[in-house]
């Protein structure tokens, strides 16, 4: 009878047990809080549309300021932006370059929903590169600049487009900024000039189009078309911006476009969006193309190779989906 009173005993007891352990799985279950799904909110990006706003950059010419290119795309920009509704100002100012010479600034400002305090500033350069430093050929001539400064400006366009008919809660500046590309190069006899670059920025950072402006956030467009082109995380905004580019890069990934916004951290580079954290103070990022084997920019950057035919219709679609949802999960 002993080994049976044993046996009862300790069957007793591993019953306990197993009755306390479903007591602490069932506790820690409801002690768990399920993490939230993810749901898309925002329309379909067309990429055909962007695409097109790209080619119809690049048939202007070179839009160099000074030119007559410069000046007849400045003006279909401003028309095309008033075309969706949008409340459009443009700065003018004379602004003088590294090299002495004196130009008519244009920076265009498109706002949607201007009364509302909270916004979001969406950012990229319409200017184009007035030579080809970075060529073997031709380095004197300037250049297409189909992605550097073509593709930003296209994708601003379709989400100009989106937001025209769209009731988002949130207000949203299009900024179109001039003179970025009319920088230094490294090879120039001129005397070294600090801030030769993103001078539309450095003007609209300390003369904004608002009087007391600010934003919530900031997302830089520059180089986001070319085929083939990945973007990994910029050092400059993710020094001064890491919040922001944390949400932009992870609802790249929750959409399906991981493998395009990629987590390598790369250098620091001179971008519109370095003036905006700066002078502006308003957090911003930088979505740029640069090569993770080289940890530099494409290499069609400042040459004649930055032309319509490197343009790509996914990568269009790829950013231009991510920053419209970043837009509707606000």
């Amino acid at each position: 009878m002993s080994g049976v009173n044993s046996v009862i005993a300790l069957l007793a007891v591993m019953f306990l047990v197993a009755c306390n352990q479903d007591n602490k799985d069932k506790k820690t279950e409801n002690n768990t809080t399920p993490k939230p799904s993810f749901t898309a909110k925002a329309p379909a990006f067309n990429e055909d549309s962007a695409y097109h706003w790209v080619k119809k950059q690049v048939e202007f010419g070179p839009r160099v300021p000074g030119t007559k290119a410069h000046a007849e795309c400045a003006s279909w920009l401003e028309n095309k932006l008033k075309s969706y509704g949008l409340s459009v100002v443009v700065q003018s100012a004379p602004i003088t370059t590294y090299n002495g010479k004196i130009f008519n600034l244009k920076n265009i400002v498109a706002s949607y929903k201007p009364e509302f305090q909270r916004r979001v500033l969406l950012l990229a350069h319409w200017d184009t590169r007035p030579i080809a430093d970075s060529d073997q050929l031709n380095k004197d001539k300037p250049i297409d600049g189909a992605d550097d400064g073509g593709s930003g400006v296209a994708v601003l366009l379709e989400i100009a487009r989106q937001l025209s008919q769209s009731d988002l809660r949130i207000g949203v500046d299009i900024f179109l900024s001039d003179l970025e590309d009319y920088g230094q190069p490294e090879d120039s006899d001129k005397p070294p000039m600090e801030d030769s670059w993103c001078l539309g920025t450095q003007y609209w950072a300390k003369n904004p189009h608002t009087f007391g402006y600010k934003a919530s956030y900031g997302i830089l467009l520059d180089m986001v078309g070319a085929r083939g082109a990945v973007f990994p995380r910029e050092g400059t905004g993710n020094y001064f911006a890491p919040d922001v580019m944390n949400k932009v890069w992870g609802i790249a990934q929750k959409i399906g476009y991981g493998s395009f916004f990629i987590n390598d951290v790369m250098g620091s580079t001179t971008d519109d969006h370095l003036y905006v954290n700066t002078l502006a103070k308003i957090p911003c990022i930088d979505i740029v193309y640069m090569n993770p084997a080289t940890r530099t920019y494409g290499e069609h950057h400042h040459t004649h190779k930055d032309n319509i035919d490197i343009i790509d219709k996914t990568t269009l679609k790829v950013v231009g989906q991510t920053v419209l949802e970043v837009l509707y999960q606000e």
